[in-house]
């Protein structure tokens, strides 16, 4: 069976697409009980479906990025849509690694006697359907698709128009898997057109969460425009800060891996401090470690002034330098007077995405990883280390910025809730109030 999708930017309506949902819910309450092995049986035909598609998905993906290509898409998005042999590998091996992962359903949190044979369990459970808009990354087609199966809830997709050829692959390799193992492939579905995003946002009957991964306006939009919970970040503005008791050596190295690795990515850094202290010899050597990778520096007046010193030539940045996530070989720079301003700043301009601080001095650190309310807070390690697949999730359907869990990359533990299970004998709450109260045992197991 192939995936049930659009071929024309019209063709599916808001009747349609309601029928798309409730299938996709109904299908999602079969797999939700199914046994881990079933689950993890359909995780491994679903990998084995896309290597067997891989020719085709990559033929596919190339033929997006032809066409981006000729509409003149920006450079961090194409980074982002681009798949190649390597990349599709890994992304289908972090699928098996996900089959592998502890089941998160069935989980007993709580095992207590409120009473002589009256029992209390907290067990997690599926939260449903997820709704996730996402744009430019097909591999994220994937990694949600995977991480959905793997935790018991149904998926319904919509790609960016830029990767709609990639997705189309992805999905058809991803319900030939699904049914290949017995599991109604309705479970995964792909939306294609961006008129469908308004209608998916308004389905709060059949869709339990909605994730979007796209531009901090996109987010906005979306959080406006349902009453479905939405989970997600919009912008990835994260800083590295160098401290005045970092060892340079490190910091030049964490520094440029943090904005170089992969620039598209929203863990990467956009905003480097530096102490005063130790801008005279840092900054030189960070400069121009940077600029030998061909990063546009933009610096603050402190930060250009010992550049010139170097003949090294750098922008003079902006207060929107600030809260710009470049998503690119761009990076701002600051000088700092001390400890203090740099969490100023951070606490002014993050996102609540990933911030590192490079010190030597475990007092200082801790402070920072303290005190930064943010969902990534690390020490002496790039920022690019904030990745599910990196912290061992397998795979994330994206990162949350926000205070409430689940915060940071969202894996399988993210995706599901609990419900509270109570079995009893004939109890009835009046035994246990008025005067004669009894009173409750509250034991754990």
């Amino acid at each position: 069976m192939t995936a049930t999708v659009p071929s024309s930017t019209s063709e599916v309506s808001t009747s349609d697409l309601t029928a798309i949902a409730r299938r996709t819910r109904d299908a999602a309450k079969r797999l939700a009980i199914l046994p881990t092995a079933d689950r993890r049986a359909a995780i491994a035909a679903v990998a084995d479906a896309l290597e067997a598609a891989a020719p085709e998905i990559l033929a596919a993906n190339a033929a997006d990025c032809a066409q981006a290509k000729a509409d003149g898409i920006a450079t961090p998005l194409y980074n982002r849509l681009k798949l190649d042999d390597t990349k599709l590998a890994a992304t289908i091996a972090g699928v098996r690694d996900v089959g592998e992962l502890p089941d998160p359903i069935g989980a007993v949190q709580i095992d207590r006697e409120l009473d002589d044979g009256l029992v209390l369990q907290r067990v997690t459970c599926p939260l449903g359907v997820l709704g996730v808009i996402f744009e430019a990354r097909p591999d994220a087609a994937i990694q949600i698709s995977s991480l959905a199966i793997a935790s018991g809830n149904g998926a319904i997709l919509k790609g960016g128009r830029e990767a709609v050829q990639s997705c189309r692959a992805i999905v058809a390799a991803v319900r030939r898997g699904l049914e290949t193992a017995g599991i109604d492939p309705d479970a995964v579905q792909l939306l294609t057109t961006r008129e469908e995003i308004q209608t998916l946002l308004s389905l709060d009957r059949y869709v339990d969460l909605i994730i979007p991964r796209g531009s901090n306006s996109f987010v906005r939009f979306v959080q406006d425009n349902t009453r479905i919970p939405v989970l997600g970040h919009a912008d990835g503005i994260c800083h590295v800060y160098v401290d005045r008791e970092a060892d340079l050596d490190k910091a030049v190295e964490i520094v440029v891996d943090s904005k170089v690795q992969y620039p598209a990515a929203c863990n990467a850094v956009e905003t480097l401090l530096v102490h005063e202290e130790v801008a005279a010899e840092f900054l030189p050597r960070a400069i121009a470690a940077l600029q030998a990778k061909g990063v546009t520096l933009r610096g603050d007046e402190a930060t250009r002034a010992r550049a010139e010193s170097e003949s090294a030539t750098i922008e003079a940045a902006t207060e929107a330098d600030w809260s710009t996530e470049y998503s690119d070989l761009v990076l701002a720079i600051k000088v700092v007077a001390n400890f203090e301003a740099a969490l100023e700043h951070i606490q002014t301009y993050a996102s609540r995405h990933t911030d590192a601080i490079v010190t030597e001095n475990q007092a200082t650190a801790d402070a920072f990883l303290s005190r930064v309310d943010s969902a990534g807070v690390f020490h002496n390690c790039s920022t690019r280390f904030s990745d599910g697949f990196r912290y061992g999730f397998g795979a994330e359907v994206g990162i949350s910025t926000q205070t409430l869990p689940p915060r940071g990359p969202v894996g399988l533990d993210g995706l599901v809730t609990y419900k509270y299970k109570l079995v009893g004998d004939g109890h009835v709450a009046a035994t246990y109030a008025g005067r004669d109260a009894k009173p409750f045992t509250h034991r754990d197991r």
